[in-house]
């Protein structure tokens, strides 16, 4: 999870450790980026009028999948979660 602003860089070399525990909680920052990532280029896609083909192409995954991970069904089920 990423709690503290750390560099890019440092999160890459915790994954390279010898320690699973910080190994594996580089791992868990890096999915967390990731996440953030994706779903921001998504919704910026999504807003400049890009099909959810599209994107899934680019992605290399299934439209259905893509739509299911970030469609406004998914979203309001995460606000109703929290």
């Amino acid at each position: 999870m990423l709690t503290a602003m750390i560099e890019p860089a440092e999160v890459v070399a915790q994954t390279a450790s010898a320690d699973p525990e910080v190994g594996l909680r580089g791992v868990a920052s890096l999915r967390a980026l990731l996440e953030a990532v994706e779903e921001l280029q998504v919704r910026r896609a999504r807003e400049l009028g890009w099909s959810w083909q599209q994107i899934a192409e680019l992605l290399g995954v299934s439209k259905q999948a893509m739509h299911q991970k970030h469609g406004a069904g998914t979203r309001r089920q995460r606000r109703r979660l929290r």
